[in-house]
């Protein structure tokens, strides 16, 4: 019985009452997860490399504390009071409605941006500054060295801070019911409601489809170093002709011992 109260309400869990209604629930979770993410790391990426040049320059260093004090500012607020007041105060002050998504997906990509931000900048000091000096020493520009030469090296080095950034990302989703959005936190507290004889049951099943999602994100950076695994190649054998005249290519005294 108690399986057949969570089978029961699984496709509400996964998808809400889409399509008869808004997408809600695990879908709607990795739907802000994944935009939430792709922003945070394109703009928390963008911010290191300017922090970089930035620091490069003598003149823009000041703009360049500036920006580290916003970070740190961002970093400090609760993404909740962040999801709070872009959702009620940027209405008030700008006379305009936000959306209860894009409030969400906004808070939480400029939160994750800023610990991004400060984990790419800590990769780019990671990578020697010799390799820098080589590119700079082959005639490339100071642009073209930090993006072709030190950034990826940085990235490789920074994938599984990116990796655990963006599993915070996907549990902080679950914030969302402060603004109204139906994620699947809040989906389960609405299923729990219904059958308020099973709430083990139903938190224990989305306890397993948040552990299916993050655990998923935990492999991508595996993938993305390595990408996709091609069985390797067999070599031909060789005839006894062929392993003489590889033979006789050693040197001597390897051909001795």
């Amino acid at each position: 019985m108690t399986m057949e109260a969570v089978l029961l309400h699984l496709r509400y869990l996964l998808i809400g009452p889409y399509p008869n209604g808004p997408l809600a629930g695990a879908a709607l979770t990795l739907w802000m997860a994944l935009w939430a993410c792709v922003t945070a790391t394109a703009s928390g990426v963008g911010c290191a490399l300017l922090l970089d040049r930035l620091d490069a320059t003598p003149g823009l260093r000041r703009l360049a504390r500036l920006l580290r004090g916003l970070l740190a500012t961002l970093r400090a607020i609760p993404v909740l009071m962040l999801m709070f007041w872009a959702y009620f105060l940027i209405p008030m002050a700008l006379g305009v409605s936000v959306p209860e998504t894009a409030t969400v997906v906004a808070a939480l990509a400029a939160v994750g941006a800023a610990y991004i931000a400060q984990s790419m900048e800590a990769g780019l000091r990671a990578v020697g500054a010799g390799q820098r000096n080589a590119a700079l020493a082959l005639g490339m520009s100071s642009p073209q060295a930090l993006l072709t030469v030190v950034l990826p090296q940085a990235w490789r080095i920074m994938l599984p801070s990116l990796a655990n950034q963006w599993v915070s990302t996907v549990k902080d989703t679950s914030l969302a019911y402060i603004v109204g959005v139906v994620e699947l936190s809040t989906a389960a507290s609405q299923v729990n409601s219904r059958t308020v004889a099973y709430p083990a049951e139903v938190f224990g099943a989305v306890a397993v489809l948040y552990f299916l999602l993050c655990t998923g994100i935990e492999a991508l950076p595996n993938w993305l170093r390595t990408g996709p695994r091609t069985p390797a190649a067999q070599p031909a054998p060789m005839s006894t002709w062929q392993r003489f005249l590889r033979w006789r290519e050693r040197p001597v005294s390897d051909a001795v011992t």
